[in-house]
């Protein structure tokens, strides 16, 4: 068992954790991390994606109460009926345009430059959209939305399709453009994420499936137990923080993490690459 590999993997594991429910995108730093630490080749990216896995399960168990009524009332509640449907609008369009144009995706934007660029305009956009009043709020609650509520967060979703702009970046902030509280927003993004974030991992490792064997098994059960517990301890601080506090701080972080990756790359410190 290779204990540099292992340690590697550890690694990979905190930074997923810490940044996937985070509006700073995970797979920014997921490739600047991978970079620094030699961890780049194919069997890596499946890696990055697989171990969601554990940050998802982390979701899971911060939502278990809500998720178990929900299930226990679709025979006879509507509430329960109207949120599973909005999780669903809200994820279909992701899977649509995930199918037709994951791979041009993959092949032309994981560049510097995009990746610094999208930083720098989502952070951007968070300082903007944090300075609208909150008397645009409409929909306090995840239980208050409508499926077209749902449909349009799902379509602002596929913006993290393009790297560097983050999932929950983009379902959170985009939520609150659209007139949800800052609450519903990172209520529903974390809800969103389920289905997501599973959806995703299965195919890339059905997908990429030639590239792993029953060795890996150790590294990807360290990247996925290690995502599980930093995800856990982030979801259970952004639900907190959120409650009191607005997310400017992430606006300036992000910006000057764009930064960060234009002069990185163009001292060739680290290689973005996918």
């Amino acid at each position: 068992m290779d204990l540099v590999l292992l340690i590697k993997a550890a690694v990979m594991g905190v930074v997923e954790g810490l940044t996937e429910f985070l509006p700073i995108s995970s797979t920014g730093h997921l490739i600047l991390a991978g970079s620094l630490l030699g961890f780049t080749d194919d069997k890596s990216k499946v890696f990055d994606i697989a171990i969601q896995a554990g940050a998802i399960v982390a979701v899971i168990l911060v939502y278990w109460q809500r998720l178990r009524e929900t299930a226990q009332g679709l025979g006879s509640d509507a509430r329960a009926r109207r949120f599973v449907l909005n999780v669903a609008i809200g994820f279909f369009p992701a899977v649509v345009l995930g199918l037709l144009f994951g791979k041009a995706i993959k092949a032309h934007l994981f560049t510097p430059v995009v990746v610094a660029s999208t930083f720098i305009i989502g952070g951007l956009v968070i300082l903007w959209a944090e300075k609208r009043s909150q008397r645009s709020v409409r929909i306090a609650s995840v239980d208050d939305m409508q499926p077209l509520d749902a449909l349009k967060v799902g379509v602002v979703q596929c913006l993290a399709m393009i790297p560097g702009t983050s999932r929950s970046g983009a379902t959170i902030i985009g939520g609150m453009l659209l007139g949800l509280s800052r609450q519903a927003a990172t209520d529903f993004s974390f809800f969103l994420a389920i289905p997501t974030l599973i959806g995703a991992g299965a195919y890339s490792l059905y997908k990429e499936r030639a590239l792993l064997s029953v060795a890996d098994l150790p590294m990807f059960a360290v990247g996925l137990v290690f995502s599980f517990l930093f995800a856990w301890l982030c979801v259970r601080w952004l639900l907190r923080y959120v409650a009191t506090h607005n997310f400017v701080p992430f606006a300036w972080y992000r910006i000057a993490f764009g930064i960060v990756v234009l002069v990185t790359a163009a001292n060739g410190w680290v290689t973005w690459s996918e």
